[in-house]
């Protein structure tokens, strides 16, 4: 690819077998033509064109000789460059991708207009990606989040059994007495026993507009984690124009995610006004809108809301993508509002989201990357 192909190529050198295949392989998606394409047809063709044969051949040859990390850039590149979504409306092509949070997004997108025939694979593909980010992210989130609550609800006279005996001790070490060999305990640490009721609640507000896809895909699964925990209450509302509550599906992100609707406007407002009408304990809940922040509703009234449950007592998270992309394209003059509000808008990777709710949740500065 570097050194050029056909007329091109200066070095004299000739591919053959493996090489071959994984240069004609490349050739289909970023070549002009390859893998029996014309090299003087456009890019967009690239050899593909629209048959499904071919794509699920070169879909196989890709798997065969790539890396899954790269089989994923180089599908996700071939849906953009050579507009082969409708392709995914198929049964078979979607057996023979190989599934990531991008290929669900755009199977999300795609919904509505999908047949019932590729509804059940679907649906497949996306409860395998869900799994696997549960797989990776489940387990830390709870451990972060657990401990951030029973921080937040220490108390110094506890009762016997709630005493914290670990930090009681090194709280206390400065009172050893070699002579008796024992630490004299001044000062008891431990929980109150309110540790198995609620203790907060966490509302998720995600924008689901088109450009928001991959953070709709992890803001659900985490909000099938933070529901899993007892102490923590918690409702997922995604928005475009209109407001869906899926809090009642929380208990599988994979019916959460074909709840959403990506594409369409956005009304942030009308969105937080759903949230600021659910808030029964403001001092203990913690909101987290996940959005680019193109508002198409009312802008000041959107800050008016913001500041009013701030005022409150709720802790303000504002997350412009929830991804490993970073930020993208958003609303600066809405991030800079909400930042003097003392809600600074930021983009936030799946693996720093549990220290950010942890922080939220004992009510300490966040960490802004």
């Amino acid at each position: 690819m570097v050194l050029g192909g056909g007329e091109g190529d200066g070095t004299g050198c000739v591919l053959s077998g493996r090489d071959a295949a994984m240069d004609a392989a490349l050739g289909a998606l970023y070549g002009g033509g390859g893998a029996g394409g014309s090299r003087k047809g456009s890019a967009r063709s690239a050899g593909l064109g629209g048959s499904a044969p071919n794509v699920a051949r070169w879909l196989g040859d890709i798997r065969t000789y790539f890396p899954g990390s790269v089989v994923q850039v180089m599908q996700r590149d071939a849906i953009e460059r050579l507009g082969l979504s409708a392709l995914l409306l198929e049964p078979e092509m979607l057996e023979a991708v190989e599934p990531d949070v991008h290929l669900v997004g755009t199977l999300l997108s795609l919904n509505k207009a999908m047949p019932d025939t590729t509804k059940e694979t679907a649906r497949a593909v996306v409860r395998k990606v869900v799994e696997q980010l549960e797989k990776r992210l489940a387990t830390r989130t709870r451990a972060t989040l657990t401990g951030a609550l029973d921080r937040s609800a220490r108390v110094s006279r506890p009762r016997h059994h709630d005493i914290d005996w670990n930090r009681t001790i090194r709280a206390n070490l400065k009172n050893y007495l070699p002579e008796y060999r024992t630490v004299v305990p001044e000062r008891l640490i431990g929980y109150g026993r309110a540790a198995q009721s609620v203790k907060k609640e966490v509302v998720l507000c995600i924008d689901q507009s088109g450009s928001m896809a991959a953070s709709v895909v992890y803001a659900s699964v985490f909000g099938a984690v933070l529901a899993s925990m007892r102490s923590i209450a918690t409702r997922l509302v995604v928005f475009d124009t209109a407001v869906v509550d899926l809090t009642d599906q929380l208990d599988d992100p994979v019916d959460v995610l074909f709840g959403t609707q990506l594409g369409g406007g956005t009304d942030i407002n009308r969105a937080l006004a759903y949230c600021q009408s659910k808030i029964t304990r403001p001092a203990d809940t913690v909101v987290v809108l996940i959005s680019d922040l193109y508002e198409g509703g009312i802008r000041n009234e959107m800050l008016k809301r913001v500041a009013a449950m701030k005022a409150s007592g709720v802790e303000f998270v504002t997350l412009l993508a929830l991804s490993d992309e970073g930020a993208p394209a958003y609303d600066r003059e809405h991030a800079a509002a909400l930042a003097a509000l003392g809600a600074p808008a930021f983009a936030c990777t799946p693996d720093l989201f549990p220290e950010v709710m942890a922080a939220a949740l004992e009510k300490r500065p966040l960490p802004v990357p």
